[in-house]
């Protein structure tokens, strides 16, 4: 089976009603393996993927358990592959949150994401936590996790900002995965700033 095929059978798996309410759905699993991918610590195989599903599944054999956790696996490896390259990183949604922001699956890949940020929060903030905390911004901003907070209220009601902040999304994971893998290879990029029409 080619891994394309492979990761179609995972978002089948992934997106289906009869996992946890709290487990991760494929768009959102992909946002988390990315900043697993970019933390710094290495976070053990099992405990990702018991974090992403909140409590086991219940799987058809141990066959389907064993491939959906390979498929997984096989998933990260290739994120921290596109991450290291030089090529821009794509995302497995379109970069727009659309008209209902909460509906969207950018907002799921960001909360995947801000979810893979929380599972080793100190690992991330130890080194540069004012450099993270902004390259983070705009995963943040897209999250929605945060549009209670005074200092992303206004940008969460200014559509033109939001966008701004959604398609800088690629360049802040490269940054942020220079910043975090290879902190003395390369001098990290000028830290993102919103860009005003």
């Amino acid at each position: 089976m080619s891994f394309a095929e492979q990761l179609t059978r995972l978002q089948v798996f992934l997106d289906a009603d009869e996992l946890h309410d709290e487990a991760l759905d494929y768009v959102a699993a992909h946002g988390f393996l990315t900043a697993l991918s970019i933390c710094a610590e290495t976070v053990p195989t099992r405990e990702w993927i018991d974090a992403i599903f909140s409590e086991p599944p219940h799987y058809e054999s141990d066959a389907q358990r064993e491939e959906t956790e390979a498929t997984l696996i096989q998933l990260q490896a290739h994120i921290a592959r596109q991450l290291a390259s030089d090529e821009e990183f794509e995302l497995p949604c379109d970069l727009d949150l659309g008209d209902d922001p909460d509906d969207s699956e950018l907002r799921g890949w960001c909360i995947g994401f801000m979810e893979g940020v929380f599972l080793r929060e100190n690992a991330w903030f130890e080194s540069a936590e004012d450099e993270v905390s902004e390259m983070l911004l705009p995963l943040m901003v897209g999250s929605g996790l945060f549009d209670e907070q005074p200092e992303f209220e206004d940008i969460a009601k200014d559509p033109n900002l939001m966008d701004d902040m959604i398609v800088q999304i690629p360049e802040a994971l490269t940054a942020l995965y220079l910043l975090c893998q290879a902190p003395d290879e390369k001098p990290a990029p000028a830290i993102l700033k919103p860009r005003h029409h």
